[in-house]
């Protein structure tokens, strides 16, 4: 009975871990640390590999085998994988990207210098070398982009015991085989099969793939946008989908696991952008590139900023006189802005994941309007309350919680609408709801406060 090979999954790294494996490099303990990355998943080979100082990262990675080093690299955070692609040369990169599939081969391909890659192409077999270059043709952001070449695909004419013939052919370059597609003389989409039934039909060797084939199947254009594919794989639970030419010929296919990673992307991104930030600014970029990224988003805040420095000002006789007013300007400020930006950021992403569309847009208005409504109702009240008895009269405490009312409703409303009239109008939701919500916000709030108080001034005084 053969042994069962087990894996040590590393759940964290820490500073004795990096130092112990340090120690096994300097001392020159190779068979050591390959016996102990035998015992270890790529992945937290590669998170052990992004915590290690750039040289002992070198060393380590150069010990893997090629097949644990195209999973690790992959794996890898930006900063190390482009110094070990920089260190590597175009002998070891092509061997590493022979064991890939050929989408994650055109994206390591695509990340070196053009000299590099130049050479690594030409060391590559002929159909590899093609494939790579034609994956290099399309944007990273298309379905092209993000499509594998390693497909299987049947004639709508051809035997049950012809299509086990090209499965089994076909199958060791194919990581992720579910469907095999169904296609006429010409390479051009039919229908869809899955395993199950051709097993199933194992004992009808007649039957052909015609009569198996599911009609209905569900394909994509190659300039089809990467977020709409996973939108598409999403609604209709796909575990991979055909991406076909302008003639629907079928070109490559995409799987669940590429569109999972394109989802966590865009996701970090949309959040980084809503903070006038970058995904992956701390690894990739300098600090004067990170500055350029984030100061005119700075700045524009400022200047709507300017515009709350304005409102007060011409509310000092108000705070002049009613100096407690001070006190809860910030706490409207920071309530009814962090209710925007909370309302904003969950547009933006229904937005990306397709469960909202401008066809609709008075869907998450009104939901946000819904939930603001009670929101703001229950700080109002206990804001209310809270300086009705810090000043000892009730009418103050109305002032303040009415104000906190309005501020989180119109918070709310603002949140939900700027990233709809943003995608409407061609810009970037995530870009432009963050900073512009809550600066906005803060002149709005402070606006309403200082300006119901002036007009109750009378009765305050």
């Amino acid at each position: 009975m053969s042994e069962i090979k087990q894996h040590r999954a590393v759940i964290d790294v820490d500073e004795q871990l990096l130092s112990d494996i340090s120690d096994l490099i300097e001392s020159g303990s190779d068979t050591l640390l390959k016996n102990i990355l035998r015992d270890i998943y790529p992945p937290d080979i590669a998170l052990i590999i992004d915590n290690l100082e750039e040289s002992d990262s070198l060393a380590l990675f150069k010990l893997l085998d090629n097949k644990t080093m195209a999973e690790v690299i992959l794996e890898l955070g930006v900063h190390h994988k482009d110094f070990l692609l920089s260190k590597l040369s175009a002998d070891e990169i092509t061997a590493l990207v022979g064991e890939m599939d050929s989408d994650d081969a055109a994206d390591i391909i695509g990340d070196l210098e053009e000299n590099k890659a130049e050479d690594v192409l030409q060391q590559m077999n002929a159909e590899d070398q093609s494939e790579v270059k034609e994956l290099l043709n399309y944007h990273e952001d298309t379905a092209g982009g993000i499509m594998q070449k390693e497909f299987v695909t049947v004639h709508s004419n051809d035997s049950i015991n012809r299509a086990i013939e090209v499965i089994r052919e076909e199958a060791p370059d194919n990581e992720h085989l579910y469907h095999i597609w169904v296609t006429d003389e010409r390479g051009r989409l039919l229908g869809i099969v899955s395993l199950k039934k051709i097993i199933v039909a194992l004992n009808t060797p007649s039957v052909i793939m015609a009569d198996l084939m599911n009609e209905e199947v569900i394909s994509v254009d190659a300039e089809t946008d990467r977020e709409e594919v996973a939108s598409i794989m999403r609604k209709y639970d796909l575990v991979s989908i055909p991406v076909v030419n302008k003639e629907q010929v079928v070109i490559g296919k995409i799987v669940f696991d590429d569109i999972a990673e394109i989802m966590e992307e865009e996701f970090s991104e949309d959040v980084a952008k809503i903070v006038g930030s970058d995904a992956d600014e701390l690894e990739s970029k300098s600090p004067f590139q990170i500055a350029w990224l984030r100061l005119p988003w700075v700045l524009i805040t400022l200047g709507i900023e300017f515009l709350a420095g304005v409102v007060i000002h011409h509310y000092d006789a108000t705070l002049t006189k009613i100096i407690l007013l001070a006190s809860f300007m910030p706490i409207i400020s920071a309530i009814s802005g962090n209710t925007g930006l909370q309302a904003a950021a969950i547009t933006v992403r229904a937005l990306a994941t397709g469960h909202v569309t401008l066809n609709k847009w008075w869907v998450p208005i009104r939901r946000s309007v819904e939930t603001s409504l009670i929101i703001g109702g229950v700080c109002g009240i206990v804001i209310g309350i809270i300086a009705g008895f810090w000043d000892g009269r009730l009418l103050f405490g109305v002032l303040v919680g009415f104000s906190m009312f309005i501020s989180i409703n119109i918070s709310g409303f603002v949140g939900s609408a700027v990233p709809l009239i943003s995608k409407k109008s061609g810009f970037d939701p995530a870009i432009t709801a963050g900073p512009f919500e809550t600066a906005f916000q803060d002149v709005v709030g402070i606006t309403i406060f200082l300006s119901l108080a002036s007009f109750l001034m009378k009765w305050l005084t």
